[in-house]
């Protein structure tokens, strides 16, 4: 699906989120976890982990995933699905950058809060 640059809202700055971090972007619907890889690169989740709704912006970010802070699940950072023996998926918002700025897909959030 092509995705015109007027589909997405900026969130911040991509210094914002730390290496191997997250912050949280507060949204209607519920928040939204926003991580940077070692490599740089940005993901965003909705910030609860399909298990037991663990805030998945308090995890540890290795590779290209995250850890649930409170029964350490692992989710897959681009998929959103849970890792291993586990089952279970967090939603996947889209995202991009542009001039270091973080843009995320504005219908995606607009069909979370509905």
């Amino acid at each position: 699906m092509n995705m015109r640059a007027s589909d997405f809202i900026d969130v911040g700055s991509l210094d914002d989120v730390p290496v191997r971090g997250s912050r949280v972007l507060r949204a209607p619907g519920g928040d939204i976890a926003l991580f940077k890889s070692a490599e740089g690169d940005i993901f965003a989740l909705r910030d609860e982990c399909p298990h037991k709704k663990g805030p998945l912006s308090q995890g540890i970010v290795h590779g290209r995933s995250v850890t649930c802070p409170l029964h350490n699940w692992i989710i897959d950072l681009e998929s959103g699905q849970a890792m291993g023996a586990d089952h279970g998926c967090t939603n996947v918002i889209a995202v991009r950058v542009e001039n270091g700025r973080i843009l995320l897909d504005a219908r995606a959030l607009a069909a979370q809060a509905a």
